[in-house]
């Protein structure tokens, strides 16, 4: 009876979960999953919290609990990074982060001895490598994806590196960020629980800006300078991981050091390559087939799987092969370019280039609309959004382009938003 009421518990959170724009379907492992990292009291006081970052007043009103209480159990939960805490001129804010990128990752950021973390890896394992619904809906759900590839610097030649935007590279968010942290990555650090992992650099995932603050401040993750930061990056290139960051433009807050055997996000975009589960860069990679040796060092390198060695239809040589170009499941990163000694691979620019979202309230409307879940940031929190927030939402919505904006408003069924909407076309 008590393992049945346990469960239930367990369930309220994922439905919780489950109402952002990411979305946790459930499942028994995330059930477990979420067993281990909550108690059953922290599942029920988390699973009533609002979407949207909140105050240590409104956690109390949703708990009916004093101030003094509710600010005790939400800095217990940021303190082990179920919660980040967003610091700000009229005192703290909190926000439940999704499952990836947040309290997954966070959870085998460092190594700990207050939790099983090898049970957990295997229970993330089943999760996300076996079972197929939570990473198609977190890489496949829809047009907008969570993360983007930044293009690998190293690899632009002179030429392309002017049409390369500030935002699309790493380096300009790692000297840019108001907070840098770097603490181990995730996927490496999971597979090496499982006796699976490359012999990849682990202590090199990066994060900024208000989550870097939030890891920092609790012990989860070691603050860096720009220079470390940039060495880090070097490191990567050395080692030809791909830069996977946030997909928005500005405050990125986080960029993993992606392999194609481990990390989560490379695994997506080769198992559902199709949907294009990750927004590539600006670039292709175009191979001179006369220079190509058919040494294979780029298909061997290519996270993806992109790259493919093809007779090269030499009657003097009819065993050499020259390396062929998916262009469909490319995410342009330009590892390939580094690992070709005979220069034969140059980044060429894309015929044109995906959208990146401004922000992550941008990007989380634009994941809502496509997943039939606006309507869940609109309502949240089972009490009204305030006036402010709501026309902050709203003010979103009303920038997208007209066809999205007609999305928007047959999920909320709202005549003020149709009427907003209308108004705002005319």
């Amino acid at each position: 009876m008590a393992h049945h009421a346990s469960r239930s518990v367990y369930e309220r959170l994922t439905d919780r979960l489950n109402r952002s724009p990411q979305g946790a379907p459930p499942s028994r492992s995330l059930f477990e999953i979420l067993r281990l990292l909550f108690s059953e009291r922290e599942a029920e006081l988390v699973s009533v919290l609002p979407l949207k970052p909140f105050t240590v007043a409104k956690a109390a009103a949703v708990w009916k609990t004093s101030e003094a209480e509710a600010r005790k159990t939400l800095e217990a939960l940021a303190a082990r990074a179920l919660l980040v805490d967003i610091e700000g001129k009229d005192g703290f804010r909190y926000v439940l982060p999704p499952p990836m990128a947040g309290f997954f990752e966070f959870s085998m950021m460092r190594v700990r001895g207050d939790l099983d973390q090898k049970a957990l890896a295997q229970l993330f394992y089943q999760y996300l490598n076996v079972e197929e619904d939570f990473v198609r809906a977190l890489f496949a759900g829809g047009e907008t994806q969570l993360g983007r590839t930044f293009v690998s610097e190293p690899a632009l030649a002179d030429d392309d590196a002017l049409h390369v935007l500030e935002f699309e590279r790493a380096s300009e968010v790692i000297r840019t960020a108001t907070h840098r942290a770097v603490g181990l990555c995730y996927c490496r650090h999971k597979m090496q629980h499982l006796d699976r992992a490359c012999d990849a650099p682990q202590e090199i995932c990066m994060t900024f800006n208000t989550s870097a603050a939030a890891l920092i401040r609790h012990g989860h993750a070691r603050e860096v300078d720009v220079a470390e930061g940039l060495e880090l990056l070097h490191e990567a290139h050395e080692h030809d991981l791909v830069q996977f960051g946030e997909n928005v433009r500005e405050s990125v807050n986080f960029i993993c050091n992606c392999c194609g055997c481990c990390c989560e996000a490379m695994i997506a975009a080769r198992r559902f390559a199709v949907m294009h589960p990750i927004h590539t860069t600006a670039f292709l990679p175009a191979v001179e087939e006369s220079a190509c040796t058919g040494c294979e060092k780029c298909v061997r390198v290519c996270p993806v799987e992109a790259l493919s060695a093809v007779s090269a239809n030499d009657a003097r040589h009819p065993k050499r092969t020259v390396a062929r170009l998916d262009e469909d499941r490319c995410l342009g990163c330009g590892v390939c370019v580094r690992a070709c000694a005979p220069r034969a691979i140059a980044l060429r620019p894309r015929p044109r280039r995906r959208l990146t979202p401004l922000n992550g309230a941008h990007r989380a409307v634009l994941m809502a609309i496509e997943r039939g879940k606006l309507q869940e940031l609109i309502f949240d929190d089972q009490l009204l959004f305030s006036h402010r927030a709501l026309a902050a939402l709203l003010g979103v919505v009303l920038r997208l382009p007209p066809a999205k904006r007609l999305l928007a408003t047959e999920q909320v069924r709202s005549r003020y938003l149709e009427a907003l909407c209308r108004r705002f076309a005319s």
